[in-house]
């Protein structure tokens, strides 16, 4: 695992620090870190625990959830959009957003379909609340269990209804981001948008773990975590099949291998 500083002492400190879940890939804190390490941006890795009340975090930066990015005295960042355009101010080399007014508003425009509110993220978690409620209705579930669940079924507006319409929304947001990178490879490009890296290839290559996580070499997870997060419709894992290339692709060549969390 890696190393994490606790709240008391992050706060003592100044630069950035950064606080994750600590023992799980989530794609939203690790988006962040590579954005960071790609700008050679140091970080301090702070603990957030999933399930937790995290009275403390949230006593110094107002949140409880991760991730959560604190820059010497300013404000904490918690939205990725935030988190991204905070990087590019404080390291502007090498860029990760687009300065062509128009690719710019495009790359937004599909990162949020990735990281955003009703964006695949979003959505994958709506599908995996629904595997896991079942079990937290079950007699004898631990009160913990039933905790976290109600936790997240609250965060993410999670209801038996719901998990139809995120499998399709799933589907169709793997659809458009293959038709974008089919579209890249035609004009003869290597990235999803423009002529080099952006910030939209970091997420998705972070958030394809929600469709096909990486080996456990790369990637030690929970057995059961693993499992949830690769079962997904096949005709999404169809639509991601160049995409996946895709993810192998920027981790090999610009993130590095295996992730620290």
């Amino acid at each position: 695992m890696a190393d994490y500083l606790e709240v008391a002492e992050a706060r003592a400190r100044r630069g950035m620090r950064l606080a994750i879940s600590a023992g799980f890939p989530g794609p939203w804190g690790e988006a962040a870190k590579a954005i960071y390490r790609l700008k050679s941006i140091p970080f301090a890795m702070v603990r957030q625990v999933v399930g937790l009340p995290n009275d403390e975090l949230f006593a110094w930066t107002g949140h409880r959830n991760a991730p959560i990015a604190v820059w010497d005295d300013e404000r904490p960042r918690t939205h990725w959009a935030d988190i991204l355009v905070q990087a590019e101010r404080i390291a502007p080399e090498p860029r990760l957003v687009p300065q062509d007014a128009e690719e710019r508003v495009r790359m937004f425009g599909l990162a949020h379909e990735i990281c955003g509110e009703e964006g695949l993220g979003w959505q994958r978690r709506q599908e995996l609340l629904a595997e896991m409620h079942p079990g937290t209705q079950a007699p004898g579930a631990p009160d913990a269990v039933r905790e976290t669940f109600r936790g997240l079924a609250s965060r993410y507006s999670w209801s038996p209804d719901a998990t139809a319409r995120a499998r399709q929304r799933t589907f169709e947001i793997v659809s458009l981001l293959a038709a974008q990178l089919r579209g890249q490879q035609k004009a003869g490009r290597r990235y999803l948008l423009g002529d080099r890296l952006t910030a939209l290839d970091v997420y998705w290559a972070t958030f394809a773990l929600l469709i096909d996580p990486l080996p456990d070499e790369h990637c030690p997870m929970d057995p059961g975590l693993r499992a949830g997060y690769a079962r997904c419709e096949p005709r999404v894992r169809d639509a991601a099949a160049e995409l996946l290339a895709h993810r192998d692709f920027v981790y090999r060549e610009h993130l590095g291998l295996p992730l620290d969390f």
